[in-house]
């Protein structure tokens, strides 16, 4: 992993707004973000365009490389499937507008995994997408965000199914650590799915008694494998970028600097 692949989800840290975000990741030495997309919307409601928000990106040299905000609907009734399509639309137009990345989105479900189901997700994901060419925009699928797709092999076989070029899999220590997921099921065929990921360490618990998000600590304070994942996908081809992502009660009581600033340090020991 190179510094120059590093980046951070805005989510990790709290601020009063998108402007103190970014300057504290600047500062902290990333030149990348990923967004909880209302923090970028909560700053154009007031007044603001696109074109600010990009000329605000260029100031502190950070490269928006996308965000997420909602799951995408593929069970609830067709009213409800639509304004969530459409809200899902305007996310993926927004991710473009910024300079173009990835759209991670969960999905909801039925009660009980079928296969059946897991063809439903990829006949959605397959429409999205094509609803959406021409943005430059990647649709990552993250598996354990929802009732449905709960483990790699079951993304994997989402985005099989699907069948297009833009979507693909979010991969998440967290998740990778609190489901049936394996290391061994980051083979080759696995990873060339594997469109995002996102960077996490994990308290001391077993994984079914882990919280996948409450339970995040900073990479190498935890008790995953983190270099051994990370070589796992590399040596497999993933050569993307790593987004730290902490649903962090410390981190979050931080100035967004200071917390920024940890989380940067934290990805140094393992950046080549």
């Amino acid at each position: 992993m190179q510094t120059s692949q590093l980046a951070i989800n805005s989510v990790s840290t709290r601020q009063a707004g998108l402007e103190e975000a970014l300057a504290a990741y600047a500062a902290a030495g990333f030149r990348q973000a990923e967004f909880v997309l209302p923090l970028v919307k909560d700053w154009l409601a007031q007044g603001r365009t696109v074109e600010d928000a990009r000329r605000l990106l260029a100031g502190h040299g950070i490269r928006a490389i996308g965000g997420f905000q909602l799951p995408i609907e593929c069970f609830s009734p067709p009213d409800s499937r639509r304004a969530n399509h459409a809200a899902q639309r305007q996310n993926a137009e927004l991710v473009h507008a910024l300079g173009g990345g990835t759209l991670v989105v969960g999905t909801d479900g039925p009660a009980g995994t079928t296969l059946d189901a897991l063809g439903a997700v990829a006949e959605t994901l397959h429409a999205f997408a094509a609803e959406t060419d021409g943005l430059d925009v990647t649709v990552a699928l993250e598996f354990n965000w929802g009732p449905l797709v709960k483990s790699l092999a079951s993304a994997v076989r989402v985005c099989e199914q699907a069948g297009h070029p833009r979507v693909g899999v979010l991969f998440d220590p967290a998740h990778y650590h609190t489901t049936v997921t394996k290391r061994e099921d980051l083979t080759a065929e696995a990873v060339r799915w594997i469109k995002h990921v996102h960077l996490n360490d994990m308290a001391d618990k077993p994984g079914d008694l882990s919280d996948c998000n409450a339970d995040r600590v900073l990479p190498g304070s935890g008790i995953l494998d983190l270099p051994a994942l990370i070589a796992t996908l590399e040596r497999h081809g993933y050569d993307g970028f790593f987004s730290i992502e902490m649903f962090n009660a410390e981190l979050w009581g931080l100035p967004a600097a200071e917390a920024a600033a940890r989380c940067y340090d934290s990805l140094l020991p393992f950046c080549e």
